[in-house]
């Protein structure tokens, strides 16, 4: 049953305590789902290595490992071609709703997290409103669950997802974070994703360094998108390939690596690894870095369920190991602060890419354990961040959302009559602030239905003062709340 809108404004009085339990309920719930997906991925990931082994013991078993993931391609290319919205990443699907291939886990599981808030939230008929905080709830349990770091889910969620810093989200989002990664430790533990040394914070007299490897990094993101999204296109392009079809190239490919090149396939863990455990040579990384590069790109841009996050970061540690190898052979760098530009250079690459600087600083140090490297890790985001955004590179997630719109014909968003509500702080110095509400030009489409102010309710008037620190909240019909969203943040932060 929908809600009216007097039942809409009442209900948000409460709003912030309900979400809470339903952060809770979704936290629940997503992280075992995405526990289980993990977990599944984890004995998929040994049996394909024993599968391996033994088909390279001779020819016709090689050969017969081939055919498998040709027939293994076809079935997950009837899938895609069955429900479109699980190809690729699941972000920019989760934006829009808001076999050894080379890809990430993270994807699905931040999509398989949403998804259980938006059943929630369907099961529990709430209106579109609750729907899209409790999908913001879910995106942050699947990220939390998967590489055990809640707070990183709570930022990306906030930061990429929901790009909304309210209160009562902020709230709800760290509740269902929290709780889906206290079920996951129960089950898989608590040690870092990533567990190497980092014996030594950099010394300053390093740091022109960590400017150079973040410009660098800062074009090679921008160059990462913009290949990625030309692979995608040429796949496209390409009029004897369907969805079905399309997939036989990466499986392929998956499987003559696997006798020739195994160290590519899989989300790229093990080359982390091996970088940190300087197990690789120079020649051999930028090998390895080159492939993995192509590899993934082909792998993501033919439309596989799969995610980019965790191969970004693969990619990202392999230049910042090499970075440091040229330094230690070419310019007396001690050997010890190699893995220093490993993890910051992941950092680096990740915010360049996303274009999420606090996503990828918290991330890294949670799924590495190590808080020693904030200062330096700030100032690789900051130096790849704004070194992208000169070079005009758009956000990946933005782009690869965009695309799938526009595949489906849905860049113009019509006809719907569901209400949203909307909440935006006021800001010091901002056009509302010290304003009374009818000296202000509102943008079309908007109803300002409520100021709250130091925990109490105001029904708003004309003449009614709006004060630094208030939090307003809007409503709108939901085809026009991103352009409404946008508009009232300029009035209440410029």
């Amino acid at each position: 049953m929908k809600h009216d809108t007097s039942q809409m404004i009442k209900r948000e009085e409460h709003l912030p305590v309900i979400l809470i339990g339903e952060g809770l309920l979704v936290g629940m719930i997503g992280g075992l789902i995405v526990l289980a997906y993990r977990i599944a991925l984890k004995y998929a990931g040994k049996w394909m290595d024993e599968i391996i082994t033994f088909a390279g013991q001779s020819p016709v078993r090689m050969a017969g490992w081939l055919l498998v993931l040709m027939v293994l391609a076809v079935l997950v290319g009837l899938l895609v071609r069955w429900e479109p919205m699980i190809s690729g990443s699941g972000i920019p699907q989760l934006e829009g709703e808001l076999a050894g291939l080379s890809l990430g886990r993270e994807g699905p599981s931040i999509q398989l997290g949403a998804m259980t808030g938006k059943g929630i939230s369907k099961l529990l008929k709430r209106d579109r409103t609750e729907e899209k905080f409790l999908l913001t709830c879910g995106a942050s349990a699947g990220l939390s669950a998967a590489f055990h770091a809640p707070l990183a889910g709570v930022m990306f969620s906030l930061e990429e997802v929901h790009k909304n810093f309210s209160v009562s989200v902020l709230i709800s989002v760290m509740t269902a974070s929290i709780t889906a990664d206290y079920i996951s430790s129960q089950f898989i533990g608590i040690e870092p994703v990533f567990q190497f040394d980092i014996g030594n914070v950099l010394p300053q007299n390093y740091y022109w360094m960590i400017v150079v490897l973040g410009v660098i990094l800062g074009c090679f993101g921008a160059f990462y998108n913009w290949f990625t999204l030309t692979v995608q296109a040429m796949y496209k392009k390409v009029s004897w390939l369907n969805e079905v079809t399309r997939l036989l190239i990466p499986f392929t490919l998956a499987g003559i690596f696997a006798f020739t090149a195994p160290e590519l396939l899989g989300s790229g863990h093990e080359l982390i690894d091996l970088m940190t455990d300087h197990k690789l040579l120079l020649g051999g990384a930028i090998f390895l870095l080159a492939a993995k590069f192509v590899f993934s790109a082909v792998c993501f841009g033919s439309g596989a369920p799969g995610g980019i996050f965790f191969p970004l970061l693969v990619l990202g540690a392999l230049t910042g190991g090499i970075f440091g190898m040229i330094g230690v052979n070419y310019f007396g760098m001690d050997p010890d602060y190699i893995n220093n530009f490993v993890l910051l250079a992941m950092a680096g690459y990740f915010t360049a890419i996303v274009r999420a600087p606090l996503t990828g600083i918290i991330l890294i140090f949670e799924m590495t354990g190590s808080v020693s490297q904030m200062l330096s890790l700030s100032i690789i985001s900051i130096v790849a961040y704004i070194v992208a955004t000169l070079l005009k590179s758009d956000p990946i997630y933005e782009s690869l959302l965009e695309r799938l719109l526009a595949g489906r014909g849905e860049l113009k968003e019509e006809g719907s009559r569901e209400k949203v509500l909307m909440r935006q702080s006021v800001m010091f110095g901002s056009a509302a602030a010290d304003h009374e509400v009818g000296e202000i030009q509102w943008p079309d489409h908007c109803l300002l239905v409520s100021i709250q102010r130091s925990g109490r309710e105001i029904i708003p008037r004309g003449n009614t003062m709006i004060r630094a620190g208030d939090v307003l909240v809007t409503m709108t019909e939901e085809q026009y709340a991103g352009e409404m969203h946008d508009e009232v943040r300029e009035i209440c932060e410029e």
